[in-house]
């Protein structure tokens, strides 16, 4: 199970990024979600797929967090001092500049039609496999995922 875990770590950041918007952050959310796993790595049940199990705890770490954090107003961390976590600072800047219009246009969705835009289009999970990480009915993921598009395109037709 560790190796498997070890394994979704790339899918785990891109995830914390959409949810925590801040490199920082997400790094931290990736830390607290892997802790959390392996903790608990007791209650997965064999058989079915680590990655949306992976990502409920991830989805349910940056819920316990946001509402700590509205509850004494403070950040993991100064925004600078993240800023540069993980980049490897030799190449890929190309890929990263044209990243940051699609980034923008996420920041800008609602947080459930980011999360739903991410777990199906970014991290391909089916439809039934997002709504049960999200904890809502399928035809609620379908519509916050229909509206999220349509708001993405939006963003990106005005940058273009």
């Amino acid at each position: 199970m560790q190796r498997q875990i070890v394994e979704l770590l790339p899918r785990l950041r891109r995830l914390a990024r959409v949810l925590a918007r801040n490199p920082a952050d997400a790094d931290d959310l990736v830390q607290l979600t892997v802790e959390r796993g392996l903790a608990r790595q007791g209650q997965w049940v064999a058989g079915t797929r680590l990655d949306s199990w992976m990502f409920r705890i991830m989805k349910n770490a940056w819920i316990d967090e946001s509402r700590a954090r509205t509850r004494r107003s403070a950040v993991f961390a100064p925004e600078e001092a993240g800023e540069h976590v993980g980049h490897d600072g030799a190449g890929a800047m190309q890929a990263r500049l044209e990243a940051a219009d699609v980034d923008r246009a996420m920041a800008k969705l609602p947080d459930e039609q980011r999360l739903a835009v991410a777990l199906v289009l970014v991290e391909g999970l089916s439809y039934k496999e997002a709504a049960q990480v999200l904890e809502v009915p399928e035809g609620t993921l379908t519509s916050r995922l229909v509206r999220g598009r349509a708001a993405l395109l939006g963003h990106l037709q005005e940058v273009a």
